[in-house]
């Protein structure tokens, strides 16, 4: 299966009202707005997305308001997060229903799967869905590790396509190219590294704080891609601060606050999450105006 993922995907949030109902015109408006500053593809239903907070009804919605607004400009993905492979089928086929592009799957929720029962449930998958997926490979939030013994059993699965690695530890992406060459596409998965992801050879990064400053994203991203690393740097340490919001358990809550200060969306989340404390609040809001107060100009980089 030959698939073009490349660039930065954000993995969005989902919109709600002050009553915790979805607002489906605010999350198409954001994904709206993404894409014309530059984003190279999206993913919905993802962790940001709060996917494990949403009814089965209301995850279909969102994958058919943002296949509507996307309308095929960049590929768009949903995250797969359900407690059962059966779930997990049942949902990737429905994805396929409705016209997604691809699939991001994560192990089963709250079940800590061994790795053996994480290939498992991304076979079956697989196995009965036509659409593209990257694994997302994230032993420090979800307790597994896919290794690279685990990726050559997954190689026989045709529509396994790329690999989101968020293992924290950047010898993974070597270790893969090294294993495959280029069989698997590999998504950079943690913003604190993202740099270092791409200058390794990642093809992609999957960011969360991207949906705050897109533009940056973008910018880095393309100078890698072009080796351009200085100037890359330049940018990505300016960045920095704020993406370290994308490696702590209120990742969510930072990011939509920090959309809230940055008008493009509400902190709203869904319980068990509740909206960051005041002192927290002051802490992103702090990183946010330091981060306008010295932001760069892109145009330089033209």
């Amino acid at each position: 299966m030959s698939i073009e993922w490349q660039g930065v995907y954000p993995a969005v949030t989902t919109q709600f009202n002050q009553d915790g109902t979805i607002n489906y015109e605010s999350t198409q408006t954001m994904l709206d707005n993404l894409i014309q500053e530059g984003v190279h593809g999206i993913i919905v239903n993802g962790t940001v997305g709060e996917n494990c907070s949403l009814r089965p009804e209301e995850k279909r919605n969102v994958m058919k308001a943002a296949k509507e607004v996307v309308d095929s400009r960049v590929p768009l993905l949903s995250g797969v997060a359900e407690t059962t492979t059966q779930f997990a089928i049942e949902y990737s086929q429905d994805a396929e229903k409705i016209g997604i592009d691809g699939l991001m799957t994560l192990p089963g929720m709250v079940y800590r799967s061994t790795e053996r029962e994480a290939i498992n449930h991304y076979q079956q998958i697989a196995r009965n869905t036509s659409l593209p997926i990257m694994v997302y490979n994230n032993p420090v939030t979800y307790g597994v590790d896919l290794t690279i013994e685990g990726m050559k059993v997954l190689v026989a699965e045709n529509n396994i396509v790329a690999v989101k690695e968020a293992t924290e530890d950047t010898r993974r992406i070597t270790e893969l190219f090294n294993a495959f060459d280029d069989r698997f596409i590999v998504f950079g998965g943690v913003d604190d590294i993202a740099l270092e992801s791409l200058m390794l050879g990642a093809t992609g990064w999957i960011s969360g704080l991207t949906n705050v400053f897109p533009r940056e994203s973008v910018a880095i991203y393309e100078l890698a891609q072009a080796g351009r690393y200085e100037e890359a740097r330049e940018i990505w340490r300016w960045f920095l601060p704020l993406l370290r919001l994308d490696t702590i358990p209120t990742l969510v809550q930072c990011i939509k606050y920090a959309e809230q200060l940055a008008g493009r969306g509400s902190e709203a989340v869904r319980a068990p999450r509740m909206v960051l404390p005041d002192a927290e609040k002051r802490y992103v809001e702090s990183l946010y105006e330091q981060a306008l107060a010295t932001r760069i100009d892109l145009s330089k980089y033209a």
